[in-house]
């Protein structure tokens, strides 16, 4: 007789931040709650700006014995920053810029700085519409059957499928 397999959590329920103690003392996984990956700053970066005080959700609550140091958060400039992003604003990034260098947050100066070393492209990206995403799945594509070819035959066959496909 087969015994049925077990049912097994995502494994994002196994960090440590998602556990809760029981009564018993241990730890067990919780439901509902954010990962550490939704905190960072590059999540943060790339989604959409946070909802209004009167739209949120509640956040469900840990008890204190498996509660985590709260990192230090730049949050404002961050949602700031994906709210230029999301909204093409690219005019409002040299406000930004100086309110972030400003701040005592390293994290953002280094990224500020990297920002000032291309600044022209940065704000074109932040303000056109224009995207190279089309020509660059079409390189990905071309790519992929070259390394599916590799070794198999000649230029022109290689040539012949990427016209095909």
């Amino acid at each position: 007789m087969r015994r049925a397999p077990r049912a097994r959590l995502p494994r994002q329920h196994y960090h440590p931040a998602h556990l809760t103690t029981s009564a018993a003392g241990r730890c067990r996984p919780t439901t509902g709650t954010t990962t550490a990956t939704e905190t960072s700053p590059a999540h943060q970066l790339a989604a959409h700006p946070p909802r209004p005080a009167h739209r949120r959700r509640p956040r469900p609550t840990r008890p204190s014995a498996c509660r985590l140091p709260a990192p230090r958060r730049p949050g404002h400039h961050i949602s700031a920053f994906a709210e230029i992003l999301t909204a093409r604003q690219g005019q409002r990034l040299n406000d930004w810029i100086t309110t972030v260098e400003a701040d005592d947050q390293p994290d953002l100066r280094s990224f500020t700085a990297g920002l000032r070393r291309d600044h022209d492209a940065v704000v074109n990206g932040l303000t056109l519409t224009y995207s190279s995403g089309v020509v660059e799945g079409h390189v990905n594509r071309i790519k992929m059957i070259k390394r599916q070819m590799y070794g198999r035959v000649n230029l022109d066959l290689l040539r012949k499928r990427i016209l095909l496909t």
